[in-house]
């Protein structure tokens, strides 16, 4: 028998470094239209990742917001009002 104590486990805290990522913890307020607000959820993606994995992360964001945008325009609106009836001007003397 050994009259050693038993070692045991020291968890330590990992180390504060700075320059890891880290969530800004920003809050996304949901527009009511699910390709925008899909788009918004996905810069969580940013927060996890290194700085140079933001731009990735930010232009596909900005593509999804404009193929958005592009649907909004090519959506139909209702039809244009027919103009005014006009009868021809008849000149009775």
């Amino acid at each position: 028998m050994s009259d050693a104590a038993p070692e045991t486990e020291t968890l330590q805290e990992p180390a504060y470094d700075p320059a890891a990522p880290a969530p800004l913890d920003v809050p996304r307020t949901p527009t009511g239209n699910a390709e925008v607000d899909a788009q918004l959820e996905r810069l969580a993606d940013a927060d996890h990742l290194a700085t140079d994995g933001h731009v990735e992360v930010y232009e596909d964001v900005h593509r999804g917001l404009r193929d958005a945008l592009t649907a909004l325009d090519a959506r139909p609106g209702p039809p244009a009002p027919s103009p005014p009836y006009q009868q021809p001007y008849q000149n009775r003397s």
